[in-house]
């Protein structure tokens, strides 16, 4: 069976993120995939997933057009590594400790941002 394309998108960003990581990855690469990785592996959308059609556009379009031009930066021998690699670790289990990470550091921004808000109109 073929995978999904939630699957895919999950594998093609981890492997945007790890070829971020890689010295041999060039500088422009490296800003732009770390916008892409960030993008597609936070749990908070432009578009909110919950409203019909459009929610998904996002995950569906502009993810996918993001890592096609990471693609076109980067050598193709170092991303075929670290896709491989994606594909390997997407077996393992989920790491429930870094989604509570990721979680915080936003509750943390939106405390912070609504802080200064309120702030500023009071």
């Amino acid at each position: 069976m073929a995978p999904s394309l939630v699957h895919r998108i999950r594998v093609e960003a981890h492997a945007v993120w790890l070829a971020v990581r890689d010295p041999r990855t060039p500088l422009t690469a490296k800003l732009f995939g770390l916008v892409i990785a960030a993008y597609a592996l936070s749990p908070i959308d432009f578009i909110p997933d919950f409203i019909p059609i459009l929610g998904l556009l996002d995950d569906a379009i502009l993810i996918p057009f993001g890592i096609w031009l990471f693609e076109k930066m980067v050598p193709a021998a170092l991303l075929a590594e670290y896709r491989a690699k994606a594909e390997r670790e997407s077996r393992l289990p989920v790491a429930w400790g870094g989604i509570v990470i990721v979680l915080v550091l936003w509750a943390l921004l939106v405390w912070l941002v609504w802080s200064v808000a309120v702030m500023i109109y009071d």
